[in-house]
């Protein structure tokens, strides 16, 4: 698993160095179904369960699950892109935002960086919880917080919508969601692979979904964001295994330690 979220990694490092405003997305889903195949592996997204891209892409209003096309990024979007791949039967997903270009406002920016602090934040409590569900607490508590000390509105959790399970699968048992519940979930133990993915929307956070079946598109005006990533919890601590670093850098930051990462041997 640390091998395809490694891959992973790159792919979602080569994506963002491609973005730029006049780009299709479904330029970028071919780039990226290129790389994952140059590679040896298969990508996870095509095919499942009818989705006819290698990932989901997903602007401004478009919370999650946008499939790529002949639609033109511009300076200024919020762009969000979710995919995943399989290296030898192990699953990995990942998502990351990014604003093509120039910020259209600090609003913007906010939003990128709340997202993906919250993961990053719902992440490390994973180290101290017993149950998946403060994985979610976590998150909303870190949300509500930056909402309360910085500038700026309203950013509302994609009900719904959350994390998972992963591993001989992509979506495996248990749901690990982006804000508290009553479901205080399983215990953590090791051995368990989680996908810690908040999503974010700009003022309320009402949706539809389009006819496509797939798009899930915010309705009160607001822009959104996703972030990902795949968390192995091993007897030596967490390993970020969609992290170029395993996840040593931002779990440090946190005063979590990360495990060994076993590419690095």
């Amino acid at each position: 698993m640390r091998r395809s979220g490694a891959l992973l990694a790159d792919v979602h490092d080569m994506l963002a160095a491609e973005l730029r405003p006049g780009i299709t997305t479904g330029r970028l889903d071919a780039l990226a179904e290129q790389m994952i195949r140059d590679h040896g592996a298969t990508p996870n997204f095509l095919g499942y369960q009818g989705y006819p891209a290698t990932v989901c892409i997903s602007v401004n209003d478009e919370v999650v699950h946008g499939i790529p096309g002949p639609r033109e990024l511009r300076d200024g979007d919020v762009v969000s892109i979710d995919g995943g791949c399989i290296v030898d039967g192990w699953h990995s997903d990942a998502a990351r935002t990014h604003v093509v270009g120039t910020p259209r406002s600090a609003e913007d920016e906010r939003l990128v960086a709340v997202t993906e602090g919250a993961m990053w934040a719902g992440i490390a409590a994973i180290a101290g919880a017993t149950r998946v569900g403060q994985i979610g607490a976590a998150v909303e508590d870190y949300v509500d917080e930056q909402c309360a000390r910085t500038e700026g509105g309203r950013l509302s959790h994609l009900e719904g919508f959350g994390g998972h399970g992963i591993g001989t699968a992509m979506h495996q048992p248990p749901d690990v969601m982006n804000y508290r519940t009553r479901d205080r979930g399983p215990r953590i133990q090791v051995g368990m692979c989680l996908a810690v993915e908040p999503m974010l929307i700009q003022g309320p956070g009402d949706w539809v979904m389009l006819d496509d079946n797939w798009t899930v598109v915010a309705t009160g005006g607001g822009r959104a964001a996703h972030w990902e990533h795949s968390v192995a919890v091993t007897a030596q601590g967490l390993l970020v295994l969609t992290a170029s670093d395993a996840g040593a850098a931002e779990l440090a930051a946190r005063g979590v330690t990360a495990a060994p990462d076993p590419l690095a041997a």
